[in-house]
């Protein structure tokens, strides 16, 4: 009878395991892009997904994505970590790594405001606009939103290549060698939703949040525009990590929740 029913327990056990993973399916897709040049992704779908997420990583972007899903950078980043947070919401969440031709250093470094970028992530949203009929976000953080900002701003006016909407979380407001800071690029053309999610502790100084309110003001054909903001969690390390202020450590729940929230409101 005990093992009968120690049996019957690990079957359950099993089934529930099983049952959960199967939850958000999650593949590494390939995707062509410019001539010999390949996209990859790390997706993740929910049964029922209400809308699209296309994530960029802040750092050097280039994540290293294998085959099987696991990764060799980036695995503490804000949004890398809140992946299934988001596809528990309803998101399929795509997770975009360095293309195949930068895959060594400096990776997205210097690269985020490119041409190839560009067509690189056009490629990433039309895949995107293949699978299913659902809003496509672009979400990024820390430098990952030069990258979503810049890609949006050159696709302003174009709906079939560019985005339904932007996500700007923990947002680079100071100009460096590398891109341009998001407050100086042209805000201005964008006629999507924007949301822009900061810490008001944030203490890296390229992304200081009293900069953040003169951004706001730039988004002046933005149908619909919000600040978030948030204070507390845990703040460790290098001010400019995922694990300070600056990428919303302990609050990552909260943090997705009210962006989600936001970006599926009628």
């Amino acid at each position: 009878m005990h093992k009968t029913l120690t049996t019957w327990l690990l079957t359950l056990l099993l089934f529930y395991a099983g049952h959960a993973v199967s939850q958000t399916a999650a593949r590494v897709v390939d995707v062509p892009t410019r001539a010999g040049v390949t996209q990859r992704m790390l997706v993740l779908t929910p049964p029922e997904p209400k809308a699209v997420a296309i994530l960029f990583a802040g750092g050097h972007g280039g994540l290293q994505i294998y085959a099987g899903g696991d990764m060799q950078y980036g695995k503490g980043n804000f949004l890398v970590r809140a992946r299934q947070l988001f596809a528990d919401q309803g998101v399929q969440v795509v997770i975009v790594d360095a293309p195949s031709d930068r895959q060594t250093p400096p990776f997205l470094s210097g690269f985020r405001q490119t041409p190839e970028h560009l067509a690189d992530v056009k490629a990433v949203i039309a895949w995107s606009r293949t699978q299913n009929a659902l809003p496509v976000w672009l979400i990024g953080t820390s430098r990952g939103t030069q990258s979503a900002a810049a890609i949006a701003v050159a696709t302003s006016g174009d709906k079939a290549a560019g985005p339904d909407g932007l996500v700007l979380t923990s947002s680079i407001m100071l100009e460096d060698r590398s891109n341009r800071a998001v407050p100086d690029m042209a805000l201005d053309k964008l006629a999507i939703p924007v949301l822009v999610v900061h810490h008001e502790q944030d203490g890296c100084r390229l992304c200081a949040y009293s900069n953040v309110p003169a951004m706001m003001d730039k988004l002046t054909s933005s149908p619909r525009k919000q600040l978030l903001t948030f204070k507390g969690g845990s703040n460790r390390g290098d001010p400019c990590e995922a694990f300070a202020y600056h990428g919303f450590n302990g609050l990552e729940s909260d943090v997705v929740s009210q962006t989600v929230g936001w970006m599926l409101a009628k």
